[in-house]
């Protein structure tokens, strides 16, 4: 009776760990669907918008603990626009991305919790071949059934300062400041989508 009673504890206590490892649903970026932004003011009066034409990623979700689920995104740094071919190649250049040696910037979450009403992943953002562990505040829309399966939205923002990843080319104005603010606001939209098994 006691080997039944441990045997038939053992067989939950595996059921229950194969439930959990089971309980995120890995969605694909639609990058038809999805973007990736950013905007830094320029001349110390307008703000300058850019975003990365490339990039792909999952979200690992639970929707019953959104404290279990992960995010990983890849962006390739040569897509890179900002409507502006000359600007472009700047940004593209060692003074900024240096995309020849550091083609690609990734934020791979380490955590998520919630501050207040708002989400927030933490994890390590790397560009330049610096990584820094950044706060990304972010709100969940879905998941919704759609089809044969179904999507969520992801939209975020957050503001990091490019020294801290090497990004430091600037030029004084002779009027006073800078040409390019340190502080950059990165500004994500996401659609992503799972299959049905």
């Amino acid at each position: 009776m006691k080997n039944g009673h441990w045997t038939g504890a053992a067989a939950l206590a595996l059921l229950t760990i194969v439930s959990t490892a089971h309980a995120q649903d890995t969605y694909t970026i639609d990058p038809v669907h999805s973007s990736v932004g950013f905007k830094v003011k320029h001349m110390m009066v307008s703000d300058v918008k850019g975003e990365f034409g490339g990039f792909s990623g999952t979200v690992a979700l639970d929707p019953k603990n959104i404290e279990a689920s992960s995010v990983d995104v890849t962006i390739d740094a040569t897509t890179v626009s900002t409507r502006n071919e000359k600007r472009d190649g700047h940004l593209k250049s060692a003074d900024f991305f240096d995309v020849e040696k550091f083609p690609t910037i990734t934020f791979k979450s380490k955590k998520i919790t919630k501050k207040g009403e708002q989400w927030v992943a933490i994890g390590d953002l790397t560009m330049r071949g610096v990584t820094k562990e950044v706060e990304l505040p972010f709100t969940l829309g879905g998941p919704l059934t759609l089809g044969n399966g179904s999507v969520i939205g992801v939209s975020a923002s957050t503001e990091i300062n490019r020294q801290d990843f090497g990004v430091s080319w600037n030029k004084t104005l002779d009027a006073g400041g800078v040409v390019v603010s340190d502080k950059v606001r990165i500004e994500i939209e996401l659609e992503a989508k799972k299959a049905s098994s």
